[in-house]
């Protein structure tokens, strides 16, 4: 096989841990006998430094003709400004917006040698495997209008819309009871239909989608039930599906199941096919920039190398090497080999390379 890449190193430890996947892949073209074409463009603050916009028309242009896109992070102190009228973030969701990727895929899988890492208890964590959707492109991120104005009273006020409409609500809810049907076959559809119209819209569009999916058992649960159903009863989620914004909360703190942000992979997949016919998505750890440690050579690679298995699985179609990634993540992982952000106290932690050197050695 011979795909194009396109890699999106952007700021904080996103280089870094891009340089580690960079490895991971050449080390599966080799042993699979591919060819990955990488393409490397910037992003975020970086861009705006170079061009002055966050998602030069290079960068788009590149992957737009990609199969798939790899992304480290975006963002940091430098560009951490609110009221900058461009800001790195802007580069991301401009991206998702071009792209048409509307579904945010997170597995969250707490690794078995790694329970003690989290906050909870290793008994309410045991058996925990569930996959979060969340809609990227709607809601009160995207919603119009959303501005800021001087009212009635002479006060500043801000606004902002959600908004969703059915087909948005539709092909996310579709996309998590098709893969609900190849998992444990239950959906957890999260919301605050008490209180908001959009919700309320969403609600319904779900259920009258799960009528389709007889044998997907439809679990409704209102935002603020699902935060503390995941840290009191995780196990018992499958597929859970959200709109942007609480996705963007859950999925955050769902991370802390795992023990560190620094593993945990995701997707953003769209209805636009590459030229195998699949999904042109955008991977990337969850973990953000991480400026804090930035060149320091210590951040965490699994997540970044993780997002690299999901891409040769969703958009290239390669299951196998997909897995023989994650066996390798998994042997090191049993081995007893830790980076900083999960080693425990008198343990001595690999560096970013040394980690993914492991991971290499593994495949």
């Amino acid at each position: 096989m011979k795909a194009k890449i396109t890699l999106l190193p952007g700021d904080g430890i996103g280089p870094e841990i891009i340089v580690a996947s960079e490895k991971i892949l050449k080390r599966i073209s080799e042993k699979f006998g591919h060819e990955f074409e990488m393409d490397s463009q910037h992003i975020g603050g970086i861009a705006i430094d170079e061009t002055g916009n966050p998602l030069p028309d290079e960068t788009l242009d590149s992957c737009k003709k990609s199969d798939a896109v790899l992304l480290g992070a975006v963002g940091g102190p430098k560009w951490d400004d609110p009221n900058a009228s461009v800001r790195p973030e802007q580069g991301l969701l401009g991206l998702r917006k071009e792209l048409g990727l509307f579904a945010n895929l997170r597995p969250v899988q707490p690794h078995p040698q790694l329970l003690g890492a989290s906050p909870l208890k290793e008994s309410y964590l045991e058996g925990t495997d569930m996959l979060i959707l969340r809609e990227l492109t709607g809601g009160v991120y995207f919603g119009q209008p959303r501005e800021k104005r001087i009212n009635a009273n002479g006060e500043e006020e801000a606004l902002d819309t959600m908004i969703y409409s059915e087909s948005e609500v539709f092909r996310i809810a579709k996309l998590a009871f098709d893969i609900a049907g190849t998992r444990r076959k239950k959906v957890t559809s999260v919301d605050k239909a008490n209180v908001l119209e959009s919700s309320r819209l969403w609600r319904k569009t779900v259920a009258k989608l799960a009528e389709d999916y007889p044998e997907i058992e439809l679990e409704n649960l209102l935002v603020d039930a699902a935060t503390m159903h995941l840290l009191s009863r995780p196990r018992d989620f499958d597929v859970m599906v959200t709109m942007n914004l609480f996705g963007d909360i859950i999925t955050d703190e769902a991370s802390m199941l795992t023990g560190s942000m620094g593993n945990m992979p995701s997707a953003a997949l769209g209805e636009g096919l590459n030229s195998f016919g699949k999904p042109r998505g955008m991977y990337e750890p969850i973990h953000g920039s991480a400026p804090d440690i930035a060149g320091q050579g210590i951040a965490n690679p699994i997540g970044m190398i993780l997002s690299a298995a999901m891409m040769l699985r969703h958009s290239l179609g390669l299951s196998s090497e997909a897995e023989a990634i994650e066996k390798a993540v998994d042997a090191v992982l049993n081995a007893g080999h830790r980076t900083s952000d999960i080693a425990k106290e008198g343990e001595s932690p690999l560096g970013t390379m040394e980690m993914a050197e492991k991971i290499i050695s593994a495949l």
